[in-house]
């Protein structure tokens, strides 16, 4: 087992890099007949359950009798313990089979639900985003810091559409309309992991998304609060990793309490 935090992130880093490798290797001779359908636009491949596999496998020495939350449950599942690992070994799988970045490794190592490690690793840019509880965040050894930018109407924002966006279609559209004439835009890049990784450097200054799944978030969500962003649900409050809740990651604390009541009038029934 590994002793510290710093430690354990840093040997995470080198497993989500290895991991990385084999995808890009496999992307090289990917072709789409090695694609499941799990629901509309949800797609899981090969390269998903075996990279999950590699990565669970290299977790297991560092933190003793730790639990598994992972995306593909290609290990028993358990969050009855301490400590849990929270993976998703591709978040981006969409843009994967079409070779389009960013798809990212994401995993977390959670005590008593909380992260305390959180690596995100873009893997078509070699770019791994890192942060452990009680430090700093870094992207390939350098700090970063969220971004000081305090008003919507000088933001860049991101969102992602749920795959099962249902009622919510409208809510999104209209929010997207607005923003789109009174922020410097929005973007839909495809991951959430990355989404919040580039929050917590400064590349964006908000992304905010409904019904997102632990794995999603639990380790950008980290990177992005120890980069000096402010994470909250819509409502701003702190149910926004478990159950399927909404995602807001804002640079600072002025922006986030404009957004979170510009997005009450969009989304008035969500957490």
């Amino acid at each position: 087992m590994v002793d510290t935090t710093k430690e354990i992130c840093e040997a995470v880093c080198e497993i989500a890099r290895s991991v990385g490798t084999f995808m890009l290797n496999e992307r090289k001779n990917f072709s789409t007949d090695k694609i499941e359908t799990k629901g509309t636009n949800d797609f899981v491949s090969y390269v998903d359950k075996k990279s999950e596999e590699l990565i669970v496998e290299q977790l297991l020495p560092l933190v003793n009798n730790a639990g598994f939350l992972t995306e593909e449950g290609t290990v028993v599942q358990s969050q009855n313990s301490k400590y849990t690992w929270v993976i998703d070994p591709l978040d981006g799988t969409t843009n994967y089979i079409h070779g389009l970045s960013p798809y990212a490794v994401s995993i977390a190592l959670t005590e008593d639900g909380i992260p305390i490690v959180g690596v995100v690793y873009i893997v078509p840019t070699d770019e791994c985003f890192y942060a452990w509880r009680g430090g700093k965040a870094y992207l390939n050894g350098s700090e970063i810091k969220s971004s000081p930018v305090a008003s919507v109407a000088d933001a860049l924002m991101i969102t992602g559409f749920p795959y099962k966006i249902g009622e919510k279609v409208n809510n999104y559209m209209e929010a997207m309309k607005h923003l789109t004439f009174h922020s410097h835009g929005v973007r839909r890049l495809g991951s959430a992991a990355a989404d919040l990784a580039f929050v917590a450097c400064g590349r964006a200054e908000v992304f905010y998304q409904t019904d997102l799944n632990p794995w999603d978030v639990a380790a950008g969500v980290l990177i992005a609060r120890q980069a000096g962003a402010v994470v909250t649900d819509f409502t701003g409050g702190d149910n926004y990793i478990y159950g399927n809740h909404s995602v807001l990651a804002t640079g600072n604390s002025d922006l986030s309490k404009q957004m979170i009541e510009l997005l009450s009038k969009f989304f008035p029934n969500c957490e």
